[in-house]
This record gives C-alpha cells, sequence and structure tokens, in this order.
C-alpha cells in the first residue's frame, strides 16, 4: 500500500509565515505536520512507500526534509493561480511514480488527535474505497466542506463539494483509501468531468460508480487555516491520544 500526501498548496492564508515556506512542514511541538502524520502511518506496518506533491516553488525545501523512505513529487507549478487542484496532482503522482497500489491519501496540512491506522483498519475491512466522515453542527461551516449521505450500513449515497443547500451534517475531512482498482479510475474520474480543485470531488464521482463506504472520523481533527488557529494548535496540541 502507498500513501500519497497531498502539499501543492501555497497557504496564503497564512502569510507571511508560509509565503517562502510550506505549511506542512510547520512545526507543532517538536514535530513538523508531516512528520506527525507520517510517523504515525508507518506504524501500521502497512504503508512501503510514501509520496509528498508538491508545487515547484516549494519542492527544494521538502527535498532537503525528506526522510528515507519518502519521495518528493514535484507538479511545476509555480503560484497559486496556475496549481493544477488536488485532484489532477494526485493524477500527476500515479503518473509520475507510477503507482498501482491501493492509496492512501491524505493532505499533509492536518493535525489529528488518533491514528489514522484506525481508518485503515477500517477500509481494508470493508474492502472498498473509503472516506471519513464527522458531524458539523454549524449551518454556516456546511458551505464550505465536502458533505456526505450515508445509509446504515455506512456506504456513501452522494458526496458533493461546497454544496449551496447542504443534504447532511455529515462533513468530509480531506482524507481517502483507494483501492488499487478505483486509483486507476482517477483519469477517468478528470475527463468524466469531475471536479479538480478539491480532493474530495474525485470520491463525488466515484461513489456514482462503485460502493464507497464512510467512517466516522473516531477524534478531532486540527484545521490550520490562519496565523490564530496555528498559535492555538502549537499552544494546545497533546498529540495521538486515540
Amino acid at each position: 500500500m502507498k500513501c500519497l500526501i497531498l502539499a501543492a498548496g501555497y497557504a496564503t492564508r497564512l502569510y507571511p509565515l508560509t509565503e517562502n515556506f510550506p505549511k506542512p512542514l510547520l512545526k507543532v511541538g517538536d514535530k513538523t505536520i508531516l512528520d506527525w502524520l507520517i510517523d504515525d502511518i508507518r506504524s501500521s506496518g502497512i504503508v512501503d512507500e510514501f509520496a509528498v506533491v508538491t508545487n515547484h516553488r516549494f519542492a527544494p525545501i521538502f527535498r532537503e526534509w525528506a526522510p528515507m523512505g519518502v519521495t518528493i513529487v514535484d507538479d511545476g507549478t509555480s503560484t497559486n493561480e496556475t496549481r493544477l487542484g488536488a485532484v489532477k496532482d494526485i493524477q500527476f503522482a500515479i503518473d509520475s511514480l507510477a503507482l498501482d497500489d491501493d492509496l492512501l491519501v491524505i493532505a499533509g496540512d492536518n493535525v489529528l488527535d488518533f491514528s489514522l491506522v484506525k481508518f485503515i483498519d477500517y477500509a481494508r475491512a470493508k474492502g472498498t474505497s473509503c472516506i471519513m466522515r464527522y458531524f458539523e453542527p454549524d449551518e454556516a461551516r456546511l458551505h464550505k466542506c465536502g458533505i456526505v449521505e450515508t445509509d446504515a450500513d455506512d456506504r456513501v449515497l452522494s458526496m458533493e463539494e461546497k454544496p449551496a443547500q447542504p443534504r447532511s451534517h455529515w462533513c468530509c475531512p480531506p482524507f481517502y483509501y483507494y483501492t488499487k482498482a478505483d486509483a486507476r479510475l482517477v483519469a477517468r474520474g478528470i475527463e468524466a468531468g469531475c471536479g479538480t480543485d478539491a480532493p474530495g470531488s474525485y470520491i463525488a464521482w466515484l461513489c456514482t460508480q462503485t460502493n464507497v463506504h464512510a467512517m466516522e472520523m473516531p477524534g478531532s481533527r486540527y484545521d490550520i487555516g490562519n496565523l490564530e488557529s496555528y498559535r492555538t494548535v502549537c499552544d494546545t496540541y497533546k498529540g495521538i491520544t486515540r
């Protein structure tokens, strides 16, 4: 199984902190955000290869950081305006590295208080591509997220990114498990017209083609969106506790 980490954004809301430095390599406590994620996933013993897809501007910084077993993929873009978008970055990395395996795809700028190994175990038990979901009571926030509907068995009935009229209060964080067969369909999804900016757009298309399941998120996700939220996480984060 491979792990693909999305890190090609420019984090403009964190300027000047990230004007010349990638958000996923900011430190929280004694580790970078990426090190928190990778160290946890490595503990599963299942993932045998990591790849970080980033932009041309930040690629040298990622290469200087990269530990053994982590490959850096430069998508060739240099500005926020010319970025490929998450789904096209996924396909770019698949093509560049000839990835042909089950694939854990995660955003590289999130801090979690729970282990992603639980999600990997869930997906392997289901035998399908999988996402996570969490209940969001705030109506205003629903318009900024991927919204998912599920049945009693966790099967995804529909998913929509940033809907004008949300169909549920279940939001999808940027953590995805693609089976090998479904990872091969990313290019087809792009050709079919699925959105390419948000990573969940591929899942929105995929769930119309095959079964996808959604695990309820077993803990909290700390989204670092601006300087204030970064300072709060640095002050309060206690590591993976569940």
